[in-house]
Order: C-alpha cells, then sequence, then structure tokens
C-alpha cells in the first residue's frame, strides 16, 4: 500500500518544538498509532522506522517523534527527565487528536514501553498498548550509567556514554526516575496489553516482560521474540513485530478497523461504494487506487469516520471550483497565491431563492442550494477577481450540477 510521510512539529512539555514524522497509509487510516522510542535514541531509529512502515502497510498511521533534546527536537536533554518524556508522549497524543484523530494505539520501545505505560490513562481513546523490551521499572535506565551514578549522587550531574555517545545526566533525573511507580498503572490500565520481548535481550532482561504481564489484567498477551536482540536491528524481527501488533490490534479497534484493501474489486473507470458492516452507514468510497470513508455523524446513528454523502456533492463542486480557477490563473498569468472555496449544501423554500424560478420553472416546494463561498488571495486587481469569479461558474461539476441530470439505474448480482 503507497504511503506517505509527512514531517511536522508540536510544542512538546517543556516549551520547546519537537520533530516527529506522521507515516500515512494512502486512503482512510484504520487507525493512528503513536510510537515512543527507546532511551537515548531517536524517531529514526531502525526499528521505528522499520515498524512505522510496516503498520503503515496494514493500513495503520503512525506518529514516531524525538523527545526534548533527542534528533531534530530542540531543548537540552539535560533537562528532562522519565515524566517529561510521559508528558511528551501526551502532548503528541494531543497533536494527533486536534490534527487527525487521537491515537488508538500506543508502543513504546525499551524505556519508550515504560512510557507509554505511565501515560496510556492520559490518552482515553487509546484502546491498545504494546511495549516492546520494556523494563518493568523507569529505574532500570541507570543500569546503563555504571559508576557514573556515584559522581551523579556526588556533584549534581555527570557525562555518561550512552551508544557511543555523551550525554549529560543530572541527579534530578536520577530521583524521578526512582520515584516512579510503574506497576499500579500497569494494573488500573484498562487497555488490552500485548508484551513483545526477547529471551535473550541482552539490555532489558525478560524478567522485566514477566512482572510487566503478572502486573497487567486481562486483556493482555505476550509474545516471545525468540533470538531477537534489544533494538531488533534485523529487519525480520521488526516486521514480525508489526505484522502481528496489527492483526492484534484488530480485535481491541472494534468499528474503527476497516481492511487496508477494497472490500471490493475497483472500477478504473467509475467510483464504486460498497457497505463496510461497520457501523450503520459506514462504507468504503473506492475511486480507482483511492480508497476513502463515507458515513454520517453519531447524531445520525453513523461513527463518524468519513464525510456524508452531501459533504462529498460539496467537495466534488469546491475541487472542481479551486483546480478550473487555478488553471486559467496560471494560463492567463494571474498572480493568484491560493483559492479556498468553501461550499455548503441546504434545502430552502422556492419562495427565498431568487435565482430558483428563473432556472426550472418551479414555482413552490423546496430546491437544493449550494452556498459557495470562493476567497481569493494575491495582488490582483478588479478586472483579474471579477474574470476568475466567472471562470469559478465554468467548472465541470458547477455545469453538470445546474443541468438537467439524468441517473440510470441497473441492478446486478444476485
Amino acid at each position: 500500500m503507497a504511503k506517505q510521510i509527512q514531517r511536522i512539529e508540536f510544542t512538546g512539555s517543556l516549551g520547546e518544538k519537537l520533530a516527529g514524522r506522521l507515516e500515512m497509509p494512502k486512503g482512510q487510516p484504520r487507525a493512528y498509532a503513536l510510537f515512543a522510542h527507546c532511551f537515548t535514541c531517536s524517531k529514526d531509529i531502525f526499528a521505528a522506522t522499520r515498524i512505522a512502515s510496516r503498520l503503515c502497510d496494514h493500513g495503520i498511521a503512525v506518529l514516531r517523534f524525538d523527545f526534548t533534546g533527542l534528533g531534530h527536537s530542540d531543548g537540552d536533554f539535560a533537562n528532562t527527565d522519565f515524566s517529561s518524556n510521559v508528558a511528551d508522549l501526551v502532548h503528541a497524543a494531543n497533536y494527533l487528536r486536534d490534527t487527525h484523530k487521537a491515537p488508538s494505539i500506543l508502543i513504546g520501545h525499551s524505556l519508550g514501553g515504560a512510557a507509554v505505560l505511565a501515560a496510556a490513562g492520559d490518552v482515553p481513546e487509546a484502546k491498545a498498548v504494546a511495549t516492546i523490551g520494556a523494563p518493568a521499572d523507569a529505574a532500570h535506565v541507570a543500569e546503563n550509567f555504571g559508576a557514573k551514578i556515584d559522581d551523579i549522587e556526588a556533584d549534581g550531574e555527570a557525562e555518561v556514554e550512552l551508544a557511543g555517545r555523551p550525554f549529560r545526566i543530572r541527579k534530578a533525573f536520577l530521583d524521578d526516575i526512582r520515584s516512579q511507580e510503574i506497576s499500579p498503572r500497569i494494573a488500573s490500565l484498562k487497555k488490552a496489553l500485548i508484551v513483545f520481548h526477547g529471551p535473550r535481550d541482552a539490555t532489558v532482561g525478560i524478567e522485566n516482560a514477566e512482572k510487566i504481564f503478572l502486573a497487567a489484567k486481562h486483556p493482555k498477551s505476550f509474545v516471545s521474540l525468540d533470538d531477537a536482540d534489544h533494538l531488533l536491528s534485523r529487519r525480520a524481527d521488526a516486521t514480525y513485530v508489526a505484522d502481528v501488533l496489527s492483526s492484534w490490534a484488530t480485535r481491541y479497534l472494534g468499528e474503527e478497523a476497516v481492511d487496508e484493501k477494497a472490500l471490493v474489486k475497483p472500477d478504473p473507470e467509475r467510483v464504486t461504494v460498497v457497505e463496510t458492516r461497520n457501523g450503520k452507514f459506514q462504507a468504503q468510497v473506492l475511486a480507482g487506487d483511492h480508497i476513502q470513508l463515507a458515513d454520517e455523524p453519531e447524531s445520525y446513528g453513523g461513527l463518524d469516520t468519513g464525510p456524508t454523502p452531501y459533504q462529498y456533492l460539496n467537495a466534488a463542486l469546491g475541487a472542481c471550483t479551486a483546480m478550473t480557477m487555478r488553471l486559467y490563473a496560471d494560463r492567463k498569468s494571474i498572480p493568484m497565491e491560493r483559492v479556498v472555496v468553501r461550499v455548503g449544501h441546504d434545502r430552502i423554500h422556492v419562495d427565498d431563492c431568487e435565482e430558483c424560478a428563473a432556472t426550472d420553472g418551479n414555482t413552490q416546494g423546496q430546491v437544493d442550494v449550494m452556498n459557495r463561498e470562493i476567497e481569493v488571495s494575491g495582488t490582483l486587481d478588479d478586472e483579474q477577481r471579477s474574470k476568475l469569479m466567472e471562470i469559478a461558474d465554468k467548472c465541470p461539476v458547477h455545469r453538470t450540477l445546474e443541468n438537467k441530470l439524468v441517473v440510470r439505474t441497473t441492478q446486478t448480482g444476485t
């Protein structure tokens, strides 16, 4: 399945700009997932990129981002701690909620796994949580500091080499991870949990998986990663995690989940609409290789997972208007920077519509009206603006809607 990666930014818990990548499948995502990387890693570590890409193949959009002070994110790593990482995760979930849809799946690798367990209670829309090689408590990460712990305690901070890179660790970080109690949060998770862990993980021992699993209440699952290393450096291991995770999560996404493949074979010459049988109204809209959803709002008994049929109709008029104006502006070298078209549909009494009687002779009852508002930006003179508005009325969809339209219906199948 084709996909696209969007570079995004949002404000983290310490007020710094955090850098992320939102990997989107082609068409309507089945669900959104939020991925938390391992300690001192970045969003671009092999495990994160491979798992995100594979989940996207399964129709799941994935946001992975750099915690404060790491990767491409702003801020000083020395000012962060486990609590700020958890808060960054909540801010990332808020970003998804505000711009797309709140994450249904939380995924954490290594210390990121402990972080998603801690943050899950603050993401009410999350239905499934996955940990990969995660420690059962945040204090486990201090084992990476070795003899430097004494220096941190004595001097208030020290430089520690982790994965071949120097990081400044402060006593406040040690105090924070020691104060964390993850087990009670796991016990009160109230979300489905799957624990991935390798019995040969030399960085975070398998006993951590046992503690997490025993602390959790059902539904919970454990998947052994056999001989995988902690970082899932082999592509096959990361692919396996993503494939199992996608299949497992579908059970808990309920009516949100729609098969990433078309429910029927698309017709390259026509738009095909097929019921998904998720909810009362949800349907797949297949146009060539593009797959979208159509639905109705919850107030009408739908799931609100896609535009309504009339919103698609409004979109057709709006898109055609914008494209027609752009073609004309470019051909005539009119400096139109951007056009925004807003379209709404209404039914009004014919007496309230001056244009109606003149167009179709209807003098009573109600009539459908599409209200179109066009906003044009750029250094245009009055004549250019006037001409563009005239051209807007000549868009093909506009003409089709205003012509007498015949709908021919035939029955196929049994």
